[in-house]
């Protein structure tokens, strides 16, 4: 809350943390064997969704901050053998930087424009918080789709 109101950053957090809480409840309980496993060929495991999602948000609120981290995007797909407890753990940071990043924040914010160090391309402010945020949302349903598929199967 900044002055004891809710602002638009405040319910951005709220939907990321959301998404975390969704993807803790998907990844909660499964073996070892179920987090590695993929549905069909190009297809990613449950451990790749999580650790790219993790590292996808981390780039693209780093880079509306200005901050981008180091990221070695096709090391996030080849995650394997981590248990549900890592996978929790990797999401309570992807927490913890959201809450820290969206708080710093404000409306005057939103039309900065920010370079891509991966590809030069130019994005505002706005767009890479909201492009993190439809991304995690997306892999929060690949993993949940997995995990039926997996119980089913």
């Amino acid at each position: 809350m900044r002055g004891g109101k809710i602002s638009l950053f405040d319910d951005l957090y709220d939907r990321f943390h959301e998404i975390h809480t969704d993807l803790v409840k998907a990844v909660d309980g499964l073996p070892a064997k179920a987090l590695d496993w993929t549905p069909g060929a190009e297809t990613n495991s449950i451990n790749v969704l999580v650790v790219h999602l993790a590292g996808a948000e981390r780039y693209w609120l780093g880079l509306a901050l200005g901050e981008p981290p180091e990221r070695v995007r096709e090391q996030e797909f080849r995650a394997r053998g981590l248990t549900a407890d890592e996978l929790k753990q990797h999401l309570s940071a992807a927490d913890d930087y959201a809450r820290q990043a969206l708080a710093r924040f404000s409306f005057a914010d939103m039309d900065t424009v920010r370079k891509s160090p991966r590809n030069d391309k130019t994005f505002t402010t706005g767009w890479c918080i909201l492009h993190a945020l439809e991304h995690s949302a997306l892999h929060l349903g690949h993993v949940q789709l997995t995990r039926q598929v997996w119980e089913q199967g």
